[in-house]
């Protein structure tokens, strides 16, 4: 990652004079989906993180409304990266990568101290505290949910929708994932008649207000941080508007051929419901959405051949 730290790093510093920071410390993150580092405010210290975003998943108003929705949740007491301001009060700056020929969106936040969920759930040796962690994730996802089904946003608010034609129709958001070439043709097939008739379903379901609303999408034990008693969230990237089931689905997906699997989903249950109400005939439909996240993936991991090919994908 040296040459990517190389490519981006004038960028970044371009970037932090926009919002006003000379860092006291710039040190490269991760380049995933967008590049990320962590600054060090040498005016008091504090820990920031910039993210400068790819060029091609979102354009300028759904960026800004990410920023506007992490915002609310952070007034509302959610625990989340806090967007900061350029000089000139705005929520972004662009910048130019001359490495790559790019322009692209600078964003720079809080950092949110702590852990990152997987790591701290992959070496914990007691199963019981393990649940306990999965119902902090309830709790703080439930939090959310509960923020954004009484929250009305502004004019201007744009993100995209994780509906049915989001998730399953002939153009969903993370891509065609039945053209994947892992499949057979019976394999393709197969999946096409199953996204018809999980497509079917959820029209049938609707988006009721109890369900639907702004959901992160994300929020599987990664974009998840944890010090001790305290569970934040952060990488709002595919936030949108999408079913409640949605995302427990996403918290869960990675866990379920395990033997823990129904403990796990117990606690994350009970964690939800000790803040935010959800009926036994909606989380009757959390299988469905298990399968539905899993497909998604396909159509994520086809649409970026030059990652590393998941080994649970086939």
């Amino acid at each position: 990652m040296i040459e990517a730290e190389q490519a981006y790093a004038p960028a970044a510093r371009q970037a932090l004079a926009a919002f006003g920071v000379v860092p006291a410390e710039l040190a490269f993150v991760n380049m995933s989906e967008n590049v990320t580092f962590r600054v060090t405010d040498a005016r008091d210290g504090a820990p920031l993180v910039l993210r400068l975003h790819r060029p091609w998943y979102h354009d300028i108003e759904e960026l800004k409304s990410e920023h506007l929705w992490t915002r609310a949740l952070v007034d509302a007491g959610v625990a989340a990266p806090k967007p900061l301001l350029t000089t000139a009060g705005e929520s972004f700056a662009q910048v130019d990568i001359p490495a790559t020929g790019e322009r692209r969106w600078a964003g720079l936040a809080r950092w949110v101290d702590g852990e990152l969920l997987d790591h701290v759930v992959a070496r914990e040796t007691d199963p019981a505290a393990t649940l306990r962690y999965f119902s902090q994730l309830g709790a703080l996802m439930a939090a959310m949910h509960d923020q954004a089904s009484g929250w009305t946003p502004p004019a201007g608010f744009r993100r995209h929708a994780l509906d049915a034609d989001g998730l399953l129709g002939p153009a969903p958001f993370w891509g065609p994932f039945w053209d994947h070439p892992i499949f057979s043709a019976d394999e393709r097939s197969l999946l096409m008649k199953t996204r018809d008739r999980l497509h079917a379903a959820l029209v049938r379901y609707g988006k009721p207000a109890r369900t639907f609303s702004l959901i992160h999408a994300d929020l599987h034990p990664r974009n998840v941080v944890v010090d001790g008693s305290h569970a934040a969230v952060i990488d709002f990237d595919d936030a949108g508007f999408g079913w409640h089931q949605y995302d427990l689905a996403v918290a869960l997906v990675s866990y379920q051929d395990g033997e823990a699997f129904a403990a796990i989903r117990d606690a994350c249950i009970a964690g939800y419901r000790s803040m935010r109400a959800i009926t036994d005939q909606d989380l009757a439909l959390l299988p469905m959405f298990l399968l539905i996240r899993e497909m998604a993936q396909i159509g994520w991991y086809g649409q970026r051949p030059e990652l590393p090919r998941s080994s649970s994908l086939a």
